[in-house]
C-alpha cells in the first residue's frame, strides 16, 4: 500500500470530509471603476486573465501593470486565495483556477474578468494541495455546472458556493503535493523548450540587419474578412467538403483542418469567397482574446466566418515568413490593438494593418522559414515532437491526481525524476542568428572574460626572461615570474599609450593593462584583428587630466559583427597573412625593406668607392 493510503488510514480511517465552498469561505471580485489608460505605465502588479488561465499556481513575477492611486480602495489578492476565470465561449473553458502558492509583500490587483475565493480559515488547506484539486476532473465537472449562457458562457458564484471540495488532513495533502509536482516537473520542462523556441523566433526577428525594411501589416498583401452561411439552410452544411474556418479552429500555428465545411452551393449562393492554399488567419473576436492571440498559417484552400481575417501575402514575400512574424510579435499586437469593453473580446483590425513588422530580402525571408519550420516541427509535430511527450505525461499526471484527490488505492506510484534546469542563454542565440544571417551582433562581454593585471613594480620582482606589460607598447622589463600563460589579448590601461591593443602567446606578466580571453563562440586572433581595426577609437576612451587611462567596463561595452566560427578562421587566415607580410621583419615587407636596404648600402658604398689616382 503506497505511503498516502498509509497516511489516510492514520489520519482519516473513516474518510475524508467533504465541505461546499459556501462553508469554507467567501467570494471576491476584481479591479472595478479602470479605463483603458490606467493600464498604461501602472505602478502596481496586476494579474491578467492569461496568467490565471495558463498558471495553476499564479506567476507573480509577471511584469504586468495597473495604475493606483493613493488612498484607492481596491481588493488585493492574499496568500492561499484560489482565482477562477469568470467566462468563457465554452462551459469547459469556465471557471479555470489559479493559485496564490507564494507569499509576497508587493499588493497584487486582479483583473475584472476573474473572481477570488478566499477561505475563512486558510490554514485547512495547502495552497500547493489547492492548485492540484480545484484543476481536477471531479472539481472541472462541478465548476462547469455552474456556468450558463448561449453564445459565451458565464459562472455563477451562487452556484460556485454549492461545490463540494474534499478536505484531507495537512499530512496527507503534503505527500499528495509531493507526488503530484514530481509529475508536473517533466511537462514543465517540456513546455520551457516551447517557450525557448518562441523566444529564438522573436529574437531572431529582433536581431534582423538594421536595414531590413519595416513594413506595415495591411502593405504585405490583401486582408478580407468572412461571413457565415445561413445555419437554417441545410443544403449550404449537409455533406459540405470546403473548409470553414472559425476561433474555435485556430488552435496551431499551422491549421490541419477545419470542424465544420461548407457545399459548393454555399460558395456560390451565400456569396463566399474560397482563399487560395498558403494564407494567414487570424482571429478579431473571441473570448480568447483575453489570453491569446491565434495565428495560423493554412496550408489549403479554405473560407472564414466573420470572427476571422485572412491575408493573401503579395509578391515577393513569403507567407510562412509573415506568419512566423506574426506569431512572434502575437502578444504585442494583441495587447496594442485590444478593444476595450463590449461583451466579446476583439482586436481593432485597423490597428493590427498598422502594426509594423520586419520583412528582410526572399532569401533571408527563405532561412528564416526553414529554421523556424524545424523548430516548430520539433515542438509541434503530435507524432515526432513535444507535443505527443507533453501529452503523454500531462495524461499521466491527470490520472495519478484524479485517483489520489478522490483517495482511491492506486498501488505503486511512479514518479518522474527532474531533469536539470535549463535556461535559454545568449551564447545560444548567438550560434542562431550567425547560421541566418551570417553573423551576430554582440558586445565584447558576450564572448570575451576580462581580467585585470596586478600591480608590481620593477624593484619587487626579480631579473628573468619574462614580458612585463606596464601600459607601453613594449614590455617595459623582463622579469622571473608570469601572471598569464597562452594565448590573451592584452589592452594596456593608462599612460600616453592608454587603449593600446597587443596579442601574446607566451608567458607574460600583465602589471597596468586588462587582458581579455574568450569563450567558444569567437576565435580569440578574430578578436584581435577587431580591437586593433578600432585602435584609434580606444585610444579616445582616454579620461583623465594627469595620467590619461581607459576604463574596462567602457571596452567590454564594445560593440561588433561576430561571423561563425569557420568565417572567423578564414578572416584570421587572412589577416594574418597581411599582417605578417607587413610587420614580421623575418618575413613579408620588413624582411624585404631591411634586404633592399642592404643591397642599397653595397651598391652605394661599391659605386661610390673610387680608385685613388
Amino acid at each position: 500500500m503506497s505511503k498516502i493510503n498509509d497516511l489516510i488510514m492514520e489520519y482519516c480511517p473513516d474518510g475524508v470530509r467533504y465541505y461546499t465552498l459556501g462553508e469554507l469561505g467567501k467570494f471576491y471580485g476584481g479591479l472595478t471603476g479602470k479605463s483603458k489608460d490606467d493600464f498604461k505605465d501602472g505602478n502596481a502588479k496586476f494579474i491578467t486573465y492569461r496568467n490565471v488561465y495558463s498558471n495553476p499556481a499564479l506567476d507573480l513575477d509577471a511584469e504586468d501593470r495597473v495604475k493606483i492611486a493613493e488612498g484607492e480602495k481596491q481588493r488585493t489578492l492574499e496568500y492561499a486565495d484560489v482565482i477562477f476565470t469568470g467566462s468563457s465561449e465554452t462551459p469547459d473553458e469556465c471557471g479555470i483556477s489559479s493559485v496564490v502558492t507564494r507569499k509576497t509583500d508587493e499588493k497584487l490587483y486582479l483583473n475584472s474578468f476573474c473572481f477570488v475565493f478566499r477561505f475563512d480559515d486558510p490554514a485547512i488547506m495547502l495552497p500547493d494541495f489547492s492548485k492540484h484539486l480545484f484543476r481536477s476532473g471531479e472539481l472541472r465537472y462541478q465548476i462547469g455546472k455552474t456556468a450558463s449562457g448561449v453564445t459565451r458562457f458565464n459562472v455563477s458564484k451562487k452556484l460556485m458556493e454549492k461545490v463540494k471540495i474534499p478536505v484531507p488532513p495537512l499530512e496527507v495533502q503534503r505527500e499528495i503535493v509531493r507526488v503530484l509536482d514530481n509529475f508536473t516537473l517533466l511537462s514543465a520542462e517540456l513546455s520551457a523548450r516551447r517557450k525557448q523556441y518562441e523566444f529564438y523566433r522573436t529574437k531572431i526577428l529582433d536581431d534582423l540587419k538594421p536595414d531590413i525594411e519595416i513594413v506595415a501589416i495591411g502593405d504585405l498583401g490583401k486582408w478580407s474578412g468572412g461571413k457565415t452561411p445561413s445555419m437554417g439552410e441545410k443544403s449550404y452544411w449537409l455533406d459540405g467538403t470546403i473548409p470553414w474556418i472559425s476561433s474555435k479552429d485556430m488552435k496551431k500555428p499551422i491549421l490541419e483542418e477545419t470542424e465544420d465545411h461548407i457545399t459548393e452551393k454555399a460558395l456560390s449562393e451565400a456569396g463566399m469567397t474560397l482563399y487560395p492554399e498558403g494564407c494567414i488567419a487570424i482571429v478579431t473576436r473571441s473570448g480568447i482574446l483575453k489570453h491569446t492571440f491565434p495565428i495560423a498559417y493554412v496550408p489549403f484552400k479554405t473560407t472564414i466566418n466573420q470572427d476571422i481575417k485572412i491575408l493573401v501575402v503579395k509578391e515577393g514575400i513569403l507567407s510562412k515568413y509573415v506568419a512566423h512574424a506574426m506569431q512572434a510579435y502575437g502578444d504585442d499586437i494583441r495587447v496594442k490593438t485590444k478593444k476595450q469593453g463590449g461583451t466579446v473580446d476583439s482586436l481593432e483590425f485597423s490597428k493590427i494593418l498598422d502594426y509594423k513588422i520586419p520583412v528582410p530580402n526572399l532569401g533571408l525571408q527563405k532561412k528564416i522559414v526553414n529554421v523556424l519550420d524545424n523548430f516548430e516541427t520539433i515542438c509541434s509535430d503530435l507524432n515526432i515532437g513535444l507535443p505527443a511527450e507533453i501529452e503523454a505525461r500531462q495524461k499521466q499526471y491527470e490520472y495519478y491526481r484524479d485517483l489520489l484527490l478522490t483517495f482511491a488505492e492506486t498501488g505503486s506510484i511512479i514518479l518522474t525524476y527532474r531533469q536539470p534546469d535549463r535556461q535559454t542563454n545568449r551564447q545560444s542565440v548567438i550560434k542562431l542568428l550567425q547560421y541566418v544571417f551570417g553573423y551576430a551582433p554582440v558586445t565584447m562581454n558576450e564572448v570575451a572574460k576580462m581580467l585585470r593585471g596586478e600591480y608590481v613594480t620593477q624593484k619587487s620582482m626579480k631579473a628573468g626572461d619574462i614580458p612585463v606589460i606596464l601600459g607601453g607598447t613594449e614590455p617595459a622589463y623582463y622579469a622571473d615570474r608570469s601572471n598569464h600563460s597562452g594565448e590573451v589579448i592584452v589592452v594596456s590601461r593608462s599612460g600616453a599609450n592608454a587603449g593600446f591593443v597587443s596579442f601574446w602567446n607566451e608567458d607574460i606578466f600583465v602589471s597596468d593593462g586588462f587582458m581579455l580571453e574568450t569563450n567558444d563562440n569567437c576565435k580569440i586572433r578574430y578578436l584581435y584583428h577587431v580591437l586593433k581595426s578600432q585602435q584609434e577609437k580606444l585610444h579616445e576612451m582616454k579620461r583623465g587630466a594627469g595620467v590619461p587611462h581607459v576604463r574596462g567596463d567602457e571596452i567590454m561595452k564594445i560593440n561588433f559583427l561576430l561571423p561563425s566560427i569557420n568565417r572567423q578562421k578564414e578572416m584570421v587566415s587572412i589577416l594574418d597573412r597581411f599582417d605578417s607580410l607587413c610587420n614580421d621583419f623575418e618575413s613579408g615587407i620588413p624582411a624585404e625593406i631591411e634586404a633592399r636596404k642592404k643591397q642599397y648600402e653595397y651598391y652605394r658604398d661599391m659605386l661610390l668607392s673610387f680608385n685613388e689616382k
